[in-house]
């Protein structure tokens, strides 16, 4: 009998999980789109827009930035957000490897 041996790089499973998480909730999924029709959009047109609450959108927000899904900038009192396209680009192509697409 062979024994498997599993190996990964803990830093770049723990990355992933982070990643996959932040991108598999209908909400967040909707805010990127968003951001994505916008380009760079301010963080009150995205909660006014999408009729959300700002605390609501501010947490979708953080874990979509933790994820590097979204670039954060400020401006004065303002917060703009724009897609890391690379990011989105590679888990794309990561998820449809896994599932033989």
């Amino acid at each position: 009998m062979n024994k498997t041996q599993v190996r990964f790089n803990n830093e770049k499973l723990q990355y992933s999980a982070v990643l996959i998480k932040a991108l598999a909730h209908p909400l967040r999924l909707r805010i990127l789109e968003y951001i994505d029709s916008q380009g760079v959009i301010n963080v009150n047109h995205i909660y006014n827009t999408l009729k959300l609450e700002q605390s609501v959108t501010s947490q979708h927000l953080r874990l979509l930035r933790l994820a590097g899904v979204v670039n954060a900038s400020k401006e004065g009192k303002y917060v703009h957000y724009d897609i890391n396209y690379p990011i989105l680009h590679k888990a794309e192509k990561a998820v449809n490897n896994f599932l033989g697409k």
